[in-house]
């Protein structure tokens, strides 16, 4: 994600340690000593971060370990304003992307259909008969810069299936 990287670049600037493997619950300190957030998930790779106001995904090795657990070069409000502005700034790379006629793909890369309106915050896609609204906080970009549905396609077409009582 190319979000995560940026904010990865703002947090590290570690000094040189094994980042120790995080557990789910742990107390994330920051460079000031206070809490920054506690640990929701760890995949090895990526440590998702609840600051209480941000769910903050991660790359495992920003974190340093000292004796009270682990810790970001970085405060709790550093973090939360870092990601509030990407958030911000992905937001409207999506609002900007999103005009009639621009296609739209799954989560798992196939091919949704066109944008066809925009009502506020309801997006209404098409491809030939099939129509579905989403709302706008279900859309994003892609690594491509392709406005992507947040969901897989089955996903979409059983949510579909359903509110149509199938």
């Amino acid at each position: 994600m190319k979000y995560q990287a940026v904010l990865a670049a703002a947090v590290l600037a570690l000094a040189p340690a094994a980042a120790l493997a995080q557990a789910q619950g742990e107390t994330v300190t920051g460079n000031d000593g206070n809490p920054v957030g506690t640990v929701m998930s760890n995949d090895g790779s990526t440590v998702m971060v609840d600051t209480g106001t941000h769910q903050v995904p991660l790359p495992a090795d920003v974190f340093a370990t000292t004796d009270t657990g682990p810790t970001l070069n970085t405060t709790k409000a550093e973090l939360d304003s870092l990601y509030a502005a990407q958030l911000a700034e992905a937001a409207a790379a999506r609002d900007a992307a999103l005009v009639a006629g621009a296609a739209v793909v799954t989560a798992d890369a196939q091919a949704l259909g066109s944008v066809d309106t925009i009502d506020g915050d309801n997006i209404v896609i098409r491809e030939g008969d099939f129509v579905v609204t989403l709302p706008r906080d279900l859309l994003a970009l892609n690594g491509n810069g392709q406005l992507m549905a947040l969901a897989n396609h089955a996903d979409i077409m059983a949510a579909l299936e359903a509110a149509q009582g199938g």
